[in-house]
């Protein structure tokens, strides 16, 4: 399979190649690694020795092949930037990774540490079609696992969109209440005060947020016992597994997180009944081995880099549901979700929640992956450990050019950049998609344009 090339993309090349330099334009696009929507910028940059005031370097967006600079979008979605998304995939699966193996800074003691893989999930609002256990539905269908109306409800209009609406818009702070109840849990198994369990044990985790077929979202989490001084420090000895596991169990069922009056009814939060606890190198997600800390970090992962646009929604904010959605392939079930945001944050007693900001998240509006501080290592440092070996690769190559780069702790950096706008222009994305990193293993472009 090859891209084709538009004809305006072949003209500016063209164009390029007669009158211009199209290797360093060329350079420049590729160095954005695949990026299908780069931040334009316009401005300059001055590197300005600090002892003598001499400028060893300067860098113009006129000077620049592409006329602007571009830098990568990092967006975390994968039906945005696939490219960025991957980046974003492979840091989360490292920073899951060291805080159940170690490494980045994590001691490897830190696998011997109690620890699980839990899954949380909602209430029911309604009965919805489904596979139970890979059998019939209520509908008396037997369902293929790719059927559209898997997760939408038997009968709409009995559905309650405004419970499953708020549920989302509430579900971190019940996480939070989760948090504080398990060490409650745990201190009380101990037999001993929360204050004196932080001077002997610390609860750490990592999660990611997921949503399910019907719109709801369920959260996966790591959850790990530490000595008080976090992953460095071995739990005592009766912190256990088992004892994890318990506590886990009680503090779920416990949790609540109090909602809003509506229409002289009072919501109240809570998960739903299906909790999944697994201890880690129990049996694994298909009960045939054993789960591993490498399975563990890639299923969560896989989920960093998704959204709501897996329940059938859009990846994008709304800014007026009537135009937004016609046409957006947005499903019937999410559509009566988006709008049941939008009604509800009209009301001035739910302005808070800001449920029209967030309606293309079918309410929800807390991060998708999120960790304790002691968990393991951050996502910026995985940032910075990648920008640092980056910039000593672009002073390797310059110093074999016969243009080495200043010494950084000599040099003043002055610079001026202003948002010019985003995306690729037709002879951008061509050279794009012909960078290795958006091609998988055949060879072909990983997504056409």
């Amino acid at each position: 399979m090859t891209l084709a090339a538009p004809t305006a993309a072949i003209r500016q090349l063209a164009a390029l190649a007669q009158h211009g330099d199209l290797s360093s334009y060329a350079h420049q696009i590729q160095r954005l690694g695949g990026c299908e929507r780069p931040i334009r910028m316009e401005g300059h940059r001055l590197d300005v020795h600090a002892a003598t005031g001499e400028i060893v370097r300067e860098i113009a967006d006129r000077d620049l092949p592409a006329g602007q600079l571009l830098i990568r979008c990092n967006n975390r979605r994968a039906t945005r930037c696939a490219s960025c998304a991957e980046v974003y995939r492979k840091d989360t699966f490292h920073l899951v990774t060291a805080g159940l193996s170690g490494g980045k800074g994590i001691s490897p003691a830190v696998a011997q540490h109690p620890r699980v893989f839990a899954t949380f999930t909602a209430p029911s609002f309604g009965p919805v079609h489904n596979r139970p256990c890979g059998g019939r539905c209520r509908c008396g269908r037997l369902h293929p696992d790719d059927d559209p109306a898997l997760g939408t409800p038997l009968d709409p209009d009995r559905y309650d969109y405004r419970a499953a609406v708020l549920w989302n818009a509430h579900a971190g702070k019940l996480w939070g209440r989760f948090t504080t109840y398990l060490r409650q849990h745990l201190a009380s198994r101990a037999g001993l005060s929360r204050s004196a369990l932080r001077h002997c044990l610390k609860v750490s985790y990592a999660k990611v947020a997921e949503y399910q077929r019907r719109g709801a979202v369920h959260f996966h989490a790591v959850i790990r016992l530490d000595g008080p001084d976090g992953a460095e420090d071995t739990p005592p000895p009766w912190a256990t597994t088992e004892l994890l596991t318990d506590a886990i169990r009680s503090a779920a069922m416990q949790a609540e997180t109090p909602g809003p009056v509506l229409d002289g009814h009072p919501y109240a939060f809570r998960f739903g009944d299906q909790l999944d606890i697994r201890p880690i190198r129990s049996a694994d997600f298909n009960g045939t081995s054993e789960l591993s800390s490498r399975a563990v970090a890639a299923y969560i992962a896989k989920y960093a880099t998704k959204g709501a646009e897996t329940a059938g929604t859009l990846d994008r904010p709304i800014r007026n549901p009537i135009t937004d959605l016609i046409g957006s392939g947005v499903t019937d079930h999410a559509r009566r979700m988006i709008l049941t945001c939008w009604h509800l944050g009209a009301l001035p007693e739910l302005e808070d929640l800001r449920l029209r900001k967030w309606a293309h998240m079918l309410g929800f509006r807390g991060h998708f992956s999120t960790k304790s501080r002691a968990y393991s290592v951050t996502l910026g440092a995985l940032r910075q450990e990648r920008a640092d070996h980056n910039e000593a690769l672009a002073r390797e190559r310059a110093t074999e050019a016969g243009r080495p780069l200043p010494d950084p702790d000599t040099v003043l950096v002055l610079r001026h950049w202003r948002f010019a706008g985003t995306g690729l222009t037709d002879a951008e994305a061509l050279l794009t998609f012909s960078h290795p990193a958006c091609h998988n293993a055949e060879g072909e472009p990983d997504r056409a344009r």
